[in-house]
């Protein structure tokens, strides 16, 4: 099992597509380019949509008998790495037992930076903030805050949903946990949270949308570049993640000006992307 992370706009997401750059797809080259590629060997944890950003999925490889038995995980890494594109990598290995699956895996954690909102105020109250995430937490009914494919049950528990805050204390955004989230649900939840402290909604809005599932209530999508596949879990991957948020203490502040505001996005996203690759040179090292 190697604990994998990849940059959002790298990709056209996770999963396999025919003539298109995706997570799976590149893992795919890797391991033929190393001769252990064996049809079914590969089992993604999590599938992301294009244009999320990702520090830790989970991906079992079932390598073949001969590589498995000899290599070091530091070995393993490096000959992964050295085939991957720019843009993605794994940091961490382990062997598992043959008969475990990881596509269900026992808990998510997004992060989601608010800021990159277009109407996110320079003043937020922060209690506000708080409540409308607290409203949340629990089980719901989410048709109105995901896209709901069909068959599927909309019912889902978040374990967490609080405020990011940076060093100083400043909300630069949400954190939430789950076992499993609908299509689209952790950017339709950062848009409604965000719309209570800009005004666009209220948190009225965020119960009724809850309570009243069977009636159509849009509160928006947050853009995928804000989102963040923190951490990925399940009954063999304990040890692999500290469980800490990053340090943000040199995250710049969004300007009050929309014009502003719309330019500094790029250096947010050029942050969001440097938060990453700290934090995996941290573990490879």
């Amino acid at each position: 099992m190697v604990a994998l992370g990849y940059h959002g706009d790298a990709f056209h997401g996770s999963q396999v597509q025919p003539d298109i750059r995706t997570v799976e797809g590149a893992l795919i080259r890797a391991l033929e380019r190393l001769d252990w590629w064996r049809e079914g060997c590969l089992e993604m944890s999590s599938r992301t949509d294009a244009g999320v950003s990702v520090r830790m999925n989970l991906a079992r490889i079932d390598l073949p008998a001969e590589v498995a038995r000899s290599i070091e995980e530091t070995n393993l890494l490096r000959a992964m790495n050295d085939n991957l594109p720019i843009g993605m990598v794994v940091w961490s290995a382990r062997g598992i037992p043959e008969d475990a699956h990881i596509r269900y895996p026992t808990a998510r954690h997004y992060l989601f930076r608010t800021e990159v909102m277009h109407d996110w105020p320079r003043e937020v109250d922060t209690e506000i903030f708080a409540e409308a995430c607290s409203l949340f937490e629990g089980e719901h009914d989410f048709t109105n805050m995901c896209r709901l494919e069909e068959g599927k049950d909309p019912m889902r528990t978040i374990d967490e949903c609080t405020p990011w805050l940076s060093s100083d204390g400043r909300v630069i955004g949400i954190s939430v946990r789950s076992r499993a989230f609908l299509w689209n649900q952790v950017r339709r939840i950062a848009s409604a949270i965000s719309g209570v402290v800009s005004g666009r909604n209220t948190l009225e809005d965020i119960r009724t949308a809850l309570d009243n599932p069977e009636d159509p209530i849009d509160l928006g999508r947050s853009p995928s570049d804000g989102l963040v596949l923190w951490s990925i879990e399940n009954p063999h991957s304990e040890g692999m993640n500290n469980g800490l948020l990053p340090d943000t203490s040199w995250f710049s502040e969004p300007p009050s000006d929309m014009r502003g505001h719309t330019r500094w996005l790029a250096l947010a996203r050029l942050e969001m992307a440097t938060l990453l690759e700290r934090e995996w040179l941290k573990r490879l090292k």
